[in-house]
């Protein structure tokens, strides 16, 4: 992964993938396809592919420059044995992840924070902008109620401190790349108009509070609760 953070002619937020190849380096056309390929791997003890069965993981929708890229989120969230939790994070912000942990405990009744926490960016991209928020909680719920995000399911939005998604820029962007790689859904925060499905065909779930997306990954009775928690947060 080369990245500019000098650039006299253009912008220095711009990205460009490679792959060691017999010839040298060799231009990746696709990264989001590069950063997804494990994905598409099987289970070397059952055969069936394993995208969509293991909990823990969400695909991020994000921008890299001008870049749309999807990278997989992965997180393990295992009971403590010491006094502190500890946190492990690789290719993200460890205070926004704090952030994140308290918003989850604090507005949607969980007790994530008391765990430790280990948190990857698969493929060695980092990622910077809030926008991975979402997929980012969505990983640590699925790995608290052992419930996967289905695997044809993007994610991507910014939490605030209330529990509330905000919208991110380039919307438009991160939902064309998910629907040209085969993503048939996408949990986002809610746009203007309310599209529920975009001219690619793939289906806009609009999530305006963080535990709405509790609800869609708990077991049926802690849906409930959950319901009830989000009533009790957008109510005036």
């Amino acid at each position: 992964i080369l990245r500019a953070v000098k650039n006299r002619f253009g912008a220095t937020d711009e990205i460009g993938v490679f792959e060691m190849s017999d010839c040298g380096l060799v231009e990746v056309p696709n990264p989001s396809a590069l950063f997804l390929a494990e994905r598409s791997q099987p289970d070397p003890e059952t055969g069936e592919e394993m995208a969509g069965k293991t909990a823990g993981a969400a695909v991020f929708a994000g921008i890299e420059g001008t870049r749309p890229v999807l990278v997989e989120v992965q997180a393990l969230v295992a009971p403590s044995l010491l006094g502190t939790p500890r946190r492990a994070v690789v290719g993200w912000d460890a205070t926004r992840l704090a952030m994140i942990t308290a918003v989850l405990d604090a507005r949607c009744g969980l007790s994530v924070g008391a765990n430790d926490i280990y948190l990857n960016i698969a493929g060695g991209l980092r990622i910077v902008e809030p926008a991975a928020d979402l997929a980012v909680a969505a990983a640590l719920v699925s790995a608290l109620t052992e419930m996967p995000v289905p695997a044809e399911t993007v994610v991507f939005g910014e939490i605030g401190l209330s529990g509330r998604v905000r919208p991110v820029s380039h919307a438009d962007a991160r939902l064309k790349e998910a629907a040209k790689l085969g993503f048939a859904e996408a949990w986002t925060p809610i746009r203007g108009g309310r599209k529920t499905r975009t001219s690619e065909g793939l289906a806009v779930t609009p999530i305006s509070h963080l535990s709405e997306l509790v609800a869609r990954l708990s077991p049926p009775r802690r849906r409930i609760a959950a319901g009830a928690q989000q009533r009790l947060a957008t109510a005036p």
